[in-house]
């Protein structure tokens, strides 16, 4: 790798896609062909560019360019390159960004970025199984927030729901038996039980057992774990991950595609992904719906960002990990430092419908229940708990710099 880095000098390659185009070129037997494999993976991110076509409304550019507000003040941005190849001057496709980085780091052969988690399940509905049947353990049918439903969403799509099993055990035989009942099976679904446990006398076919049945296997995993070797803080992942099913693991258990939220456990923007086989995706990128679940293009460059970090294996540069990451330590050394309230020992929560019963240990300060309204309609607002008549802030949900800014917000409710 250092002879490689070597090679290819000074280009401004972001050192995962410089890994990757090492180990494509050698896998090809051209080692030679490294540099431009990683500039035309590079060529390909999104980024700003000055749009001097005198086009105002430019489709391959993002059309209309946005701004972004500071402390400073409206700034003004460039357009970016979302739906144009910068080499050869052609329209390209936008999901040769993010998609193409997220697929890498799942492990997926390829990928697809639509605008939330339910998208995502309702597209691979849509593509795979219209008017066909589709396997779903009745442990499955879930209900998520906002009143979304496993069979309102089927129901949608078009395709056939077959309940499978009892609410809690489902065997393989099951699967086995509605699968010669109905000749129209288009798929499997499997879904995590992402804000919501069955525990005791339980069975489940898991997906290695599914990826037998000889039909595509879809595992709409919901909040969006990455790998269970996610994130690579000191001491590896945390005891609280253990029984989240992760988007790589579940595609090399068998599944055919997963479905996650890119602004959960991913730790991105509001986005929904499909990952998997090629050819499925490709269906799913060809049906018309596609286009009317589509994210635009300020989603996908903080996805390609979200993906860059992943494949570095940088936690840190992903602000929920960092989060979630910071030792109880750390917090309580914080806590102390506010000298407001009384530092104490709190639990945190995943949240957004995921890992429900799993509390991560943290820290804070305790203040009298009265200042939480005034906390809420301060300037800036802060939000808290208020839990055995006393308001909890609690600090893993704080940014380090932002803890002088929450100690004066204290003091002026106080006040």
């Amino acid at each position: 790798m250092d002879a490689l880095a070597r090679t290819l000098g000074d280009v401004a390659i972001p050192h995962p896609l410089l890994i990757d185009a090492a180990r494509d070129a050698i896998a090809g037997g051209d080692p030679a062909s490294a540099r431009s494999r990683a500039e035309a993976v590079a060529d390909a991110l999104l980024r700003p560019v000055i749009n001097a076509t005198g086009v105002l409304l430019h489709t391959n550019l993002g059309r209309a360019p946005g701004t972004a507000v500071d402390a400073g003040g409206p700034t003004p941005m460039r357009y970016q390159n979302l739906e144009i190849d910068l080499a050869g001057g052609r329209r390209a496709s936008r999901s040769d960004n993010a998609a193409r980085l997220l697929a890498r780091a799942a492990g997926a052969e390829g990928a697809l970025v639509v605008n939330n988690g339910a998208a995502a399940l309702l597209l691979v509905l849509v593509a795979l199984a219209q008017g066909g049947s589709v396997l779903v353990s009745r442990g499955e049918l879930v209900e998520i927030g906002g009143g979304f439903r496993i069979p309102d969403v089927m129901a949608q799509s078009g395709a056939r729901l077959v309940e499978v099993g009892t609410t809690n055990r489902t065997r393989l035989a099951d699967y086995e038996a509605a699968l010669a009942a109905h000749d129209d099976v288009a798929a499997v679904l499997k879904v995590h039980q992402s804000n919501y446990r069955i525990v005791g006398f339980t069975e489940a076919a898991g997906l290695g057992q599914l990826a037998g049945l000889g039909v595509p296997v879809v595992a709409d995993i919901g909040s969006g774990l990455l790998d269970e070797d996610t994130p690579w803080l000191a001491g590896g992942p945390p005891a609280w991950l253990a029984d989240e099913p992760a988007a790589r693991q579940s595609l090399e258990r068998g599944a055919a595609l997963v479905t996650f939220s890119g602004d959960k456990l991913l730790g991105g923007p509001q986005a929904g992904i499909i990952a998997g086989d090629k050819d499925l995706v490709a269906r799913c990128a060809r049906h018309p719906l596609n286009r009317a679940l589509r994210p635009g293009g300020l989603v996908l460059r903080h996805l390609q960002e979200v993906a860059l970090a992943y494949l570095r294996r940088d936690g840190e540069a992903i602000p929920f990990w960092r989060m979630a990451g910071t030792s109880v330590a750390a917090l309580e050394a914080r806590a102390r430092a506010l000298c407001v309230g009384d530092p104490v020992a709190t639990m945190a929560v995943a949240g957004g419908g995921s890992m429900p019963g799993q509390e991560i240990a943290s820290f804070g300060v305790a203040l009298p229940a009265a200042l939480a309204p005034r906390l809420r309609t301060g300037n800036p607002p802060v939000l808290a708990r208020v839990r055995d008549n006393a308001t909890i802030c609690d600090l893993r949900t704080v940014d380090p710099h932002d803890d002088a800014v929450l100690a004066q917000a204290i003091a002026r409710a106080s006040h």
